[in-house]
């Protein structure tokens, strides 16, 4: 079996709490606001879903959809040969309105629409009904890896051979139940905070946030290809043992980059700064690489590095950083190779290193 090395980002589809459905713009038009949640501008939907199926669908049903399919007209493909998909709390609308029915009717002439809809696979389910797709569909719901492990499940079909298309992507909602929930916990802000001083003003707690991206991997470039996606590492560092350098060290050594490679350090800052220290950290260990963030644009939640990763593909596209997101500017140096760095309430963290095809 000969394996596929190189894996290229050829589509991108992203609906988000910016104006990020439009691939042919990058972050021309910030939406600024002082908040504590952040919630998506959200297509218009039957421009990608008819209306007779439109309307027994969830919120997070209805986004992921449409950004499937813009990802898939991006790079022109009509079928995928598997769909993978990371969600780190699923269709959290319709479970929660199945257990209100449950309660509120003691148990009884319960209707099954929301109880179907509210399993975390609904989403990819409801794209390969749409597109009829009949392979190969799995989704991942791993925390704040969920999104990493679909992205290695993508990798590992097209460079075993099993795929040469993947439709991948990572979603998550953010309703009035879960925020409150959250928000007990002490994970925002207690007051409203400009996003765009977010990332400067020292406070605990993050914004909430919500989205769904998708990408269409693929073992073959097109004329119109964003990024090759290189390696891709999870990792918890109670279980490495290691501190942070190091495994960044060894991550670099095994994909055969060397850190004065790294144009670009995309990292997952959420201004909270009970989680600031491993950023710090990493920061301070790439000398010579620029620094940029996207929570201030998307909000905190658990596959907020899709996010990431598309901002990553369209700067590595366009071979400019938004200033919104940049926190250290780059060398004059083309960006060729970007490392995308996230944790999770400092218990999930991940690399994902794109280099330029």
């Amino acid at each position: 079996m000969t394996l596929i090395k190189a894996i290229y980002i050829n589509g991108l589809g992203n609906v988000s709490p910016q104006k990020t459905t439009d691939n042919s713009r990058f972050l021309d038009e910030v939406i600024r606001t002082q908040t504590i949640r952040l919630a998506c501008i959200e297509p218009i939907y039957k421009d990608f879903i008819s209306p007779d199926i439109l309307r027994r669908m969830g919120r997070l049903i209805k986004m992921g959809v449409a950004s499937s399919r813009i990802c898939l007209a991006d790079a022109d493909c009509q079928m995928p040969d598997a769909i993978i998909t990371g969600t780190g709390l699923g269709c959290l609308e319709d479970t929660e309105k199945f257990l209100t029915t449950l309660i509120r009717n003691k148990e009884e002439l319960l209707t099954p629409t929301s109880f179907i809809q509210s399993t975390h696979n609904t989403v990819s389910a409801q794209i390969a009904l749409l597109l009829k797709c009949h392979n190969y569909n799995f989704t991942y719901v791993h925390r704040g890896w969920s999104f990493e492990s679909a992205l290695i499940d993508s990798m590992t079909q097209l460079r075993t051979g099993r795929a040469s298309t993947v439709l991948t992507g990572g979603m998550d909602e953010l309703t009035n139940g879960s925020f409150a929930i959250t928000q007990r916990l002490g994970h925002w802000r207690r007051k409203p905070v400009e996003t765009n001083e977010l990332l400067t003003s020292t406070s605990r707690g993050s914004i909430a946030g919500e989205g769904s991206a998708f990408f269409l991997l693929s073992s073959t470039p097109s004329a119109d290809t964003y990024a090759i996606v290189a390696d891709v590492y999870t990792f918890s560092r109670k279980t490495a043992g290691m501190a942070l350098p190091s495994i960044l060290a060894n991550f670099l050594e095994r994909s055969g980059v060397r850190p004065e490679e790294i144009n670009l350090a995309v990292c997952g800052i959420n201004g909270d700064t009970t989680s600031a220290k491993p950023y710090k950290e990493l920061t301070d260990s790439l000398e010579n690489a620029g620094i940029a963030a996207w929570k201030h644009l998307s909000g905190e939640y658990q596959t907020s590095s899709a996010f990431g990763l598309w901002m990553a593909s369209m700067i590595m596209k366009h071979q400019q950083v938004p200033e919104v997101s940049m926190i250290r500017c780059c060398n004059d140096r083309p960006i060729k190779t970007i490392l995308l760095y996230n944790h999770y309430l400092d218990m999930n963290h991940s690399f994902i290193l794109i280099r330029k095809p």
